[in-house]
């Protein structure tokens, strides 16, 4: 048995309306098994969805306030206001405040944007930079991004007298700001179609209404901002960032030639995957290392070279800010290892003095990964008696709804449901993390904490091929409310497994499903090779992608996990050097189990824990899943004894033998009978003084000669005093078989041949029809 590290839930399309997708738009049948599982089941939805257009793009007058908006621009252009953009330090922030600046300018608008630096304004509109905004002769504040929950610092905005605009789309609060107009796509009063929008998205809507038309130009910043912000990926987002990342394909921006350039990125290969891990880190490291401002001026030079030198430094601050995530991750991970989370529903609450805010949100994440569950790491700040940073969750914990329960001390906040950030006073932290772990107990079910794996559709081998591989880019982009999908593949062979890379650490298979072989890969898997018995039947989860090596493609799938709810034999026979086999066992799951007095004295030095005879084990009733047999019973019935008593997970045949019955073989009758004529011819003779000399003289073995001996004695053929063989006078005929130790030797050759001296398929047969070894179901598994 393999056991995956998360529970599977996978979506079984209906495989009429699979067919029906695969005919009607004629596409692959991977294709229409994703789009089956996703909900679409009419022919005209699948073609919607696969042929988006600008008619997707909503009018931005349908958006409350627009109207209004424009006005005030128009007004404050004609009166030459100075006009600040504010913005958010994030790459959504960045974006939004490139649009919304290239918008104002086109206008004619005198203009300037503001960033907050984290470290000194912390999130969202800030009293300070108003000030410094009002002394430089502002007369209309545009937030993108943000404002939304900067309820004081507009109210302070506004008795500068100045007028604000609110453009956001993070999750308003119980009370909103009272700035002059609010443009947001799901306020309680908007009916605005699709509410999904990232603040990017909200600020190419305003800059669509300003400019009377769609502004193409900017396709390729909505597209950044909205995949970097993890907003939903469809309906209208899809159509911006399709059209984003082809516009980036075929780029005559400055700022992505130079974004692609430090990335090590080809222009025509940029995809979603390449935004959200390649550009996203590299624009957002700015703004958590310090000022965010560098990202903007990225985007809005037209120099090549001043271009270039931006995106270098943006590359140096995410390498900065790699390795302070490490060491704090590493920080925060010791302390869990001293105050581990609760095995029931819990918050992790983790906090120091000295810990980077800007990164914080990247160690949340890391810890929700490793220990699923919701994270709120905490850099603390002593001198101002204040604690700030970030939260990540996971479903069924509305991070932002459950921080909102605790404004009484937890003053500032904001965010979504799976991510939020917030200060309060560093005495207010242990109180909050009581407080949001009584929440969990209320909220989250033992249930929600088991990590799910969401797989869209169970594939057979010969639905894979390059083509169809290729066609699942129709389907792109992927993201939130449209994930990529992950694929499994049920109950296959494995007809070859290796260990790959410098440390070994990294797998390499060949799966094969009737005629048909894929190859697949495990990154940081390696150690399943040695978990892998022959003729298991595997199911593996992951990813396919095409593997291009000399000109030639091939399908291959990237392995994200296994599971195989078989038992397992692994067949350790023969393999006498015990530090050969006993590194590839698990040491905690474990029993070596003897069936001999003399087997546990001969690996009492090797093995030196759960070294159990057979009937110590039954005793203490010890239940581990993973068994060696380290050596042969007298019968088959004390091994069928042994396997009934437990459900043996994995069984690790070593059969170890000091002197093989099955090679020694059993004396022929004509053997039997010259030995007799010899000892009959001499009545005595001292077996101990001439056995080396009669073994030379007839080629045979002295163990056969002792067997010989031995057989008679029992027949009472002879008599044996000190070493010397006296013959009986007149014995009664006897069959040679009546003798124990020639049917114990019958026996046992019978026993090694089945189990010691088999072939693998063979000894695994006689496993399966003797012994009940137990497949465990699902629903009892204890999933990691």
């Amino acid at each position: 048995m393999i056991q995956s590290q998360k529970k599977w839930q996978v979506s079984r399309p209906n495989i009429q309306v699979v067919e029906m997708l695969e005919k009607e738009l004629s596409i692959p049948r991977v294709c229409a098994k994703v789009l089956a599982s996703r909900g679409f089941e009419l022919v005209e939805d699948a073609k919607s969805f696969l042929h988006t257009s600008a008619d997707q793009l909503h009018n931005p007058f349908l958006l409350p306030g627009m109207e209004v908006l424009v006005a005030r621009v128009n007004k404050a252009v004609e009166a030459e206001e100075r006009i600040m953009v504010y913005g958010d330090y994030d790459a959504d922030g960045i974006t939004s405040i490139t649009i919304m600046v290239k918008t104002l300018e086109s206008l004619g608008a005198d203009v300037i944007y503001k960033i907050p630096n984290r470290f000194i304004d912390g999130y969202g509109p800030s009293e300070r930079l108003f000030q410094e905004a009002y002394d430089e002769g502002v007369k209309l504040i545009i937030t993108v991004d943000n404002g939304i929950s900067g309820i004081k610092p507009i109210e302070f905005a506004k008795g500068l007298g100045m007028d604000v605009i609110v453009t956001d789309h993070h999750e308003p609060g119980e009370s909103l700001p009272m700035a002059d107009i609010i443009i947001h796509p799901s306020l309680e009063n908007s009916t605005y179609p699709f509410p999904y929008l990232a603040g990017v998205g909200v600020a190419f809507k305003v800059a669509h209404a300003l400019l009377g038309e769609i502004p193409k130009d900017f396709f390729y910043l909505v597209a950044i901002g909205t995949i970097a912000d993890l907003v939903s990926l469809t309906g209208e987002n899809r159509y911006l960032v399709q059209q984003g990342l082809k516009q980036m394909q075929h780029t005559d921006s400055v700022a992505i030639e130079a974004l692609a350039n430090v990335s090590g990125v080809e222009l025509r290969s940029i995809d979603e995957e390449t935004v959200g891990f390649m550009f996203g880190p590299r624009i957002n490291a700015v703004g958590r290392l310090g000022e965010a401002a560098p990202g903007v001026d990225l985007f809005l030079t037209e120099n090549p070279t001043h271009a270039l030198a931006l995106a270098n430094m943006l590359h140096e601050k995410n390498k900065e800010r790699q390795a302070i995530v490490k060491q704090i991750t590493d920080e925060a991970m010791e302390q869990l290892e001293q105050f581990p989370p609760q095995v029931g529903p819990s918050v992790i609450v983790v906090g120091k003095v000295g810990w980077n805010p800007g990164v914080l949100g990247i160690v949340a994440s890391k810890l929700v990964e490793k220990y699923y569950r919701p994270a709120i790491v905490l850099g603390f700040d002593e001198e101002k008696n204040i604690a700030k940073g970030s939260a990540r969750s996971i479903e069924g914990f509305h991070m932002y709804k459950e921080i909102a329960k605790n404004q009484d001390i937890v003053p500032h906040f904001g965010g979504h449901p799976m991510a939020a950030g917030m200060t309060m006073a560093l005495e207010n932290v242990d109180e909050f993390r009581e407080r949001l772990n009584d929440q969990a107990k209320s909220g989250l079910t033992e249930d929600q904490l088991i990590p799910i794996v969401s797989i869209d559709v169970p594939l057979e081998m010969d639905e894979i091929s390059t083509e169809s591989i290729e066609s699942l880019k129709k389907l792109a982009p992927f993201g939130m409310g449209f994930a990529k999908p992950v694929y499994c593949i049920e109950h296959v062979e494995v007809s070859t497994v290796r260990k790959i890379g410098s440390a070994q650490n990294h797998l390499k298979m060949e799966l094969k499903q009737g005629a048909v072989l894929l190859d697949a890969i495990g990154f940081g898997k390696g150690q399943l090779a040695d978990e892998i018995a022959p003729t298991t039947k595997l199911s593996f989860i992951g990813d396919l992608q095409i593997n291009e090596w000399n000109g030639r493609k091939k399908p291959q799938l990237m392995i994200q996990d296994v599971k195989t709810d078989e038992w397992q034999l692994f067949d350790i026979r023969g393999i006498r050097q015990v530090n050969r086999w006993k590194p590839l066992i698990p040491l905690e799951d474990t029993v070596y189990v003897a069936f001999n007095e003399n087997t546990i004295k001969h690996f009492s030095s090797t093995i030196d824990n759960k070294l159990y005879l057979m009937s110590e084990l039954l005793e203490q009733s010890i239940q581990t899943p993973y068994v060696v047999l380290l050596d042969l019973p007298e019968d088959e019935q004390t091994l069928i004894n042994l396997m009934q008593s437990h459900s043996w997970k994995r069984i690790y045949a070593h059969f170890y033998t000091n002197e093989s019955s099955y090679f020694e073989g059993i004396p022929t009758r004509d053997q039997f009978k010259w030995y007799f004529s010899f000892l009959a011819k001499r009545k005595t003779f001292v077996l101990n003084q001439h056995i080396n000399e009669l073994s030379k003289h007839t080629g045979w073995s002295q163990n056969t000669f002792n067997f010989m001996s031995k057989v008679f004695f029992e027949l009472s053929f002879v008599r044996i005093d000190n070493g010397m063989l006296i013959l009986n006078e007149s014995p009664d005929k006897k069959d040679l078989s009546e003798a124990p130790s020639y049917k114990h030797r019958e026996k046992q050759m019978e026993l090694e041949q089945k189990l010691l001296y088999a072939p693998y398929v063979e000894l695994k047969q006689w496993f399966e029809e003797r012994i009940a070894v137990q497949t465990v179901p699902e629903e009892e598994q204890q999933w990691i």
